[in-house]
């Protein structure tokens, strides 16, 4: 299974946000629900992740009128992310070795398109080993391949 196999459901989860935009603008996309990571975007193509532990931290250093600070101030630029004809089972790993929740899915321009939820991806890859289970006793049973 790749990655493009589950992006239909990875693209409802994408957050985007233009790095110059205001903490405030990010915690307002992050109030949605399901809405743990946005893709930190110049000119379309990403250039970081802001997570809601980012904007609480910011928001907590906040003083006097109100938080001023732009989204790239705030961003996480170092991004585990993956492409559409990755490997699924290789993502998952990844993501399991590095303790990521979501990862992004970007284009080979480097435009998102999509976010990978860890429970999702493992989700998909026990049904695959599901269905190639059944195949197989299918097979020696007798019946053939559906």
């Amino acid at each position: 299974m790749i990655v493009k196999d589950i992006l239909p459901r990875a693209r409802e989860r994408l957050s985007v946000i233009e790095a110059v935009a205001s903490v405030k603008e990010a915690a307002s996309l992050m109030s949605r629900p399901h809405t743990d990571l946005v893709v930190v975007c110049e000119h379309g193509d990403m250039v970081g992740i802001l997570t809601k532990t980012g904007i609480v931290s910011q928001i907590n250093r906040c003083r006097g009128a109100g938080c001023v600070a732009k989204v790239e101030s705030i961003m996480t630029r170092d991004v585990t992310y993956c492409r559409t004809q990755e490997m699924l089972l290789d993502v998952w790993s990844v993501m399991r070795e590095r303790g990521l929740q979501r990862v992004p899915i970007v284009d080979d321009g480097r435009k998102p398109i999509g976010i990978i939820y860890e429970r999702e991806a493992l989700q998909a890859l026990l049904s695959e080993a599901e269905n190639q289970d059944e195949l197989l006793r299918d097979y020696i049973s007798g019946v053939g391949y559906r």
